[in-house]
């Protein structure tokens, strides 16, 4: 455990760092933020004696570091600095065995075999073990820090004080710097306290986090505490979005300009939807924001092309997804700019349609089958046939964050009430149906022009999206319903 009470000290009788205090368990791994000039460096040099503190204490293990005699101290505590001094030419394994020096005693110490496993193990664990006889002066800047990393490593201190570890580091070799280290202080019980330029990876990786301004400790605790949008602004004076990571519960920031670019005004209209047999297209001229619940790129996100594919009624897969993207591949579609959902509904019968303002519509898209219509009231286990409803919705103008899940909950009312009037059945309950077991649903907004912070039903936009979801979808049911009939008697319809 290291224990940092009232710290105080800088360069030449001047205070860099001033009155931190802070305590790092065994087994945590702590972050220390901040812009520029901000201390962090400081107040690494003085957790690791390099720097005499003019005031407050620093104890590791319940001991002052003062009380240490150097040898002792770094068997206690392992130290990788921003900067490397490499001028004497050493070999990736001897300057990887340095890190065992505190480990050597007496007059004639000899090398043992936990010397070398220590310095087998770090060299693995930091992907250098090919380079084991390479001359380090010959090596990229990255490769050299993983190098010294591993030197940290093989000392086998409890205590680990890294200074902006991942500098010259591609992102696969953070990546698996920051995993070593962070399963080294899971498995091994091991302290570190780290230094970041980058908040991102440090909310990632760290338990704890202590953001520093002017030397002084501005916030101190978990990722979830300290990585707020207003800290973050007042800190380093810049505008940021703070937001959680995709995959897992840590939060992120973006940088936002000092000042929102002005886009240029795009319309979206119904004339710029592709219609085939195959899929319904829309090719964007500009990155839409979008919510939905498709079967590719579900969820949020900035996309400019949308597809809405025909699948055969008897088409079965283990991953839609992962099927989904192969096709889009083999199409010609590019996957990390497409949303794409699919349909046993015969794409031609989609009906598409402008609300709301002439000059900036709201264009409504929507393909129905609907075979196996389900009371979402009465659920019960099921088969799924062929059928699906596949709502569109996409807005020219600027949508909040409340508008865009509003407008899916208007979007999804008025698809019910089609279905209600229509008088579309759940076969297995005889009831009237809200929808497919299988619907798709999309809102999609130009964040250009008009400015919605609402979508619900007594709103403006929210009136379009009603009457526009309710009018296409009741059209797109009566279609299905026409060529399914048509099909029927010539004997087509599986």
């Amino acid at each position: 455990m290291l224990d940092v009470k009232e710290l105080t000290g800088g360069y030449d009788g001047t205070p860099v760092v001033r009155s931190v205090s802070f305590m790092v368990e065994a087994g945590t791994v702590l972050g220390i933020l901040g812009p520029n000039g901000s201390g962090k460096s400081t107040l690494l040099k003085m957790l690791s004696g390099l720097l005499p503190a003019d005031s407050g204490s620093v104890e590791i293990g319940g001991k002052p570091i003062s009380g240490y005699s150097r040898k002792a101290f770094a068997r206690q505590v392992a130290v990788l600095p921003q900067l490397q001094a490499d001028t004497f030419s050493h070999s990736v394994y001897q300057t990887v065995s340095l890190g065992r020096y505190p480990h050597q005693t007496g007059l004639f110490a000899g090398w043992s075999e936990e010397d070398e496993r220590a310095v087998q193990k770090a060299m693995d664990q930091m992907g250098i073990a090919k380079y084991r006889d390479t001359e380090i002066e010959f090596m990229s800047g990255g490769e050299r820090q993983r190098v010294f990393v591993a030197q940290a490593l093989a000392q086998e201190a409890p205590v680990l004080l890294l200074d902006e570890p991942t500098n010259h580091l591609d992102i696969a070799h953070q990546q698996q710097l920051l995993d070593t280290i962070r399963r080294q202080a899971t498995e091994n019980g091991l302290t570190v306290i780290s230094v970041f330029h980058d908040v991102n990876l440090a909310s990632l990786y760290c338990d704890r986090l202590l953001l520093m301004d002017r030397g002084e400790v501005a916030a101190l605790g978990t990722p979830d505490e300290v990585i707020d949008e207003q800290k973050m602004e007042m800190v380093y004076a810049a505008r940021v979005r703070a937001g959680m990571h995709p995959k897992i519960p840590k939060p992120q920031i973006t940088l936002l300009p000092a000042k929102e670019p002005e886009n240029k005004l795009e319309i979206i209209r119904k004339t710029d939807f592709a219609v085939s047999s195959k899929f319904i297209y829309l090719d964007s001229r500009i990155p839409l924001k979008t919510v939905s619940s498709a079967v590719y790129r579900a969820g949020a996100g900035w996309f400019r092309h949308f597809v809405n594919r025909k699948v055969d009624a008897g088409y079965v897969t283990d991953n839609a997804e992962a099927e989904m993207r192969d096709w889009l591949h083999e199409t010609g579609f590019p996957l990390t700019q497409t949303v794409a959902m699919m349909t046993a509904a015969m794409t031609e019968d989609a009906v598409i349609g402008e609300y709301g303002p002439s000059d900036t519509p709201v264009i409504v898209c929507v393909t129905a089958g609907v075979g196996n219509a389900v009371d979402a009231s009465l659920g019960a286990s099921r088969d799924a046939y062929a059928g699906t409803i596949n709502t569109w919705v996409v807005v020219n103008g600027h949508l909040s964050e409340e508008a865009m899940i509003q407008g899916m909950i208007t979007a999804t009312e008025a698809k019910a009430k089609a279905m209600q009037t229509e008088q579309v059945l759940d076969p297995l309950t005889g009831t009237v149906a809200t929808g497919t077991s299988t619907d798709s649903l999309l809102i999609a907004a130009t964040q250009t022009g008009i400015r919605y912070p609402y979508a619900g039903t007594v709103t403006e936009l929210g009136q379009a999206i009603g009457s526009g979801v309710f009018e296409c979808t009741a059209e797109a049911i009566r279609r299905y319903r026409i060529r399914k009939s048509g099909l029927e008697r010539g004997g087509q319809w599986s």
